[in-house]
């Protein structure tokens, strides 16, 4: 299986916090709350392209709704594939800190 990117990890555990509500702003809402960091649409929406070709998100669309204007929202899934990407990426990140203790990186490693 493949890393993910940063970027693809962050949209990910987005779009997995926010469930039913995971279309665009709020997933860019979201990022930008956890990292601190504002983020552009087009930051969002270039791992969610790269995420859907590696079918590890799938998206579908809303009924239209009058106070949308008659517009529907796509709304983000991950797919089970995705949710082992998480899964296996968080084990990697875990394994990559382990034996680091507390605020070693400050003073340098000894």
């Amino acid at each position: 299986m493949k890393l993910l990117t940063r970027p693809e990890e962050y949209v990910m555990l987005a779009i997995w916090k926010l469930q039913n509500d995971a279309y665009s702003i709020p997933i860019r809402e979201q990022v930008s709350k956890s990292t601190g960091y504002e983020w552009s649409l087009s930051s969002v929406f270039t791992p969610i392209n790269r995420l859907s070709k590696k079918w590890l998100v799938t998206s579908i669309l809303t009924k239209p709704k009058a106070q949308r204007g008659g517009r529907h929202k796509r709304v983000y899934q991950l797919t089970p594939e995705g949710r082992q990407a998480l899964i296996h990426i968080r084990t990697v990140e875990e394994s990559m800190w382990s034996g680091v203790k507390g605020l070693a990186l400050i003073g340098g490693l000894k």
